[in-house]
């Protein structure tokens, strides 16, 4: 295996009703609210030809996460045995990716309104990806 390390740098950052870790849902579809995500100048270009109602996947940097978890109680309930974090959705863990679908409402210059998406107000976004169909996918 390789020693290697490499950096991600934030293309935007989450601008949220969600103020604190205790505010955020465990998941989207739970009742999550909209944000806005605004992307940085030098990147916004890279939002050419997203449309509001596009589905997308937004990758973001679970920065107030620990990152020494390796085991969680799912949905810290814990009549659930401890599960490898690798096996759950945990923002806690080694890397901490967050992976939200999303639906684009709106885009005003280099912002986005999504929904819905869990993460807190100053999350960093480090991606965006298209959601492709299962014809389109393979």
């Amino acid at each position: 295996m390789s020693n290697s390390t490499f950096s991600v740098s934030p293309v935007g950052e989450i601008q949220s009703s969600l103020k604190n870790l205790t505010d955020a849902l465990r998941q989207g579809s739970e009742g999550a609210p909209e944000a806005w995500i605004t992307i940085k100048p030098a990147f916004a270009r890279a939002m050419h030809r997203l449309e509001p109602g596009d589905d997308v996947v937004v990758l973001t940097w679970f920065h107030l996460s620990d990152r020494t978890v390796l085991e969680v109680h799912p949905r810290n309930d814990t009549s659930i045995p401890l599960t490898g974090v690798f096996a759950t959705r945990s923002p806690d863990r080694p890397n901490p990716i967050g992976l939200h679908r999303v639906r684009v409402l709106e885009i005003s210059e280099n912002r986005l309104r999504v929904a819905p998406i869990e993460a807190i107000d100053g999350t960093p976004v480090i991606d965006i990806k298209p959601v492709l169909d299962a014809i389109n996918d393979s």
